[in-house]
């Protein structure tokens, strides 16, 4: 099938034609989470034709996930979301290059991934990894595509373009608590409309065209099908240089102290000890230690309180990323004696196995 008859119904509109196809062609997107967002995102920008899109993602797909990311079958529950994304991609549409990063966004990746791509758009439900994103688009120069869902409402808005107001512009209070999808739930086609709505900024963006809701904040509601959008200026005082972004993050992340599992092989044993997993319940392998207990990383900060600060703990994933993560949750509740475990369970199971 050649490319022209693929496209041929968006390619006669006038605001796109030849030109605006060839500029899809050549778009470099990055999607950050291939959750219920990323669901509804990924499969628009590639049957519209966007050239090269990337996928971040460290997730496995559960049972609970599939009423709102409709992309995945109950076949796959288990495996990566993000090569799941990018096999369904690849069905739908295999003239787009798709690049797949199984890995947590973070402060060591973010400015790397960034750089690459001309636009980024937030599928997270994660407050601290929207501030992460604002900061490395900041630093990048890159626009943000920014997506959020409470129950039966939701927002979208268009941060950083050609030197717009940013997400701290509209939240500049980092410290605000907001349940996730998981803690307050969601029904699925909320996500979907946001999703396309992301999905059309990225759209109008790349072609030129429209107006891009920079500045503005669009809230919609699904009960009653209603919407407003809402102004906010941009903030001067918020920018942030690549060495600011360094300041605030490597700072926290210089504190986190790993520690390699065959040192900790003489302390399984011992009372006075907890290891602390903090993937995902259906997350294999298991690993049985004889004090071990395990709280996903979602759901720690609401459970903080059942830890015992004095106690020496060990916190593990599934490869050591989300552990530091968990580290620097439970130092900055005051926890004192706490340190991730490099490599995670991949290195601890060969080392249990021996």
């Amino acid at each position: 099938m050649s490319g022209t008859s693929r496209y041929n119904r968006q390619i006669i509109l006038p605001e796109i034609g030849d030109v605006g196809q060839y500029k899809l062609l050549k778009a470099k997107v990055l999607v950050i989470g291939a959750g219920g967002l990323g669901a509804s995102i990924l499969p628009y920008l590639a049957g519209a034709g966007v050239g090269e899109i990337g996928i971040v993602d460290d997730d496995l797909i559960e049972v609970s996930n599939l009423h709102r990311q409709v992309i995945y079958k109950t076949s796959a529950v288990g495996k990566g979301k993000a090569g799941e994304a990018k096999a369904m991609i690849s069905e739908l549409n295999p003239q787009v290059k798709v690049n797949v990063f199984s890995e947590k966004l973070s402060e060591k990746n973010a400015i790397f991934l960034f750089e690459k791509y001309d636009i980024i758009v937030d599928a997270t439900d994660s407050i601290s990894i929207k501030y992460l994103i604002n900061d490395a688009c900041l630093v990048t120069n890159k626009p943000m595509v920014y997506g959020s869902i409470f129950r039966f409402q939701g927002q979208v808005s268009v941060f950083n373009y050609q030197n717009g107001p940013t997400y701290r512009c509209l939240y500049p209070d980092e410290n605000s608590n907001s349940a996730n999808c998981e803690d307050a739930g969601v029904i699925g086609v909320s996500v979907g409309i946001i999703g396309m709505f992301q999905a059309n900024e990225v759209i109008k963006m790349i072609l030129g065209i429209g107006e891009v809701l920079s500045g503005k904040i669009l809230v919609y509601n699904m009960l009653n099908n209603e919407q407003q959008k809402y102004d906010f200026e941009k903030n001067s005082n918020l920018e942030m240089t690549k060495e600011d972004f360094e300041r605030k993050y490597n700072s926290v992340e210089n504190q986190i102290e790993e520690i390699k599992f065959e040192l900790l092989l003489d302390e399984i044993e011992k009372d006075e000890v907890l290891f602390l997993d903090v993937r995902n319940e259906d997350e294999l392998p298991k690993i049985k230690l004889k004090n071990s207990i395990q709280i996903p990383l979602l759901n720690l900060e609401n459970e903080i309180k059942s830890l015992n600060k004095n106690q020496v703990i060990y916190v593990f994933c599934q490869s050591g990323i989300r552990s530091k993560i968990a580290t620097e949750l439970l130092q900055k509740s005051q926890f004192q004696n706490v340190k991730s475990v490099a490599g995670g369970v991949l290195v601890m199971q060969n080392l249990l196995e021996e």
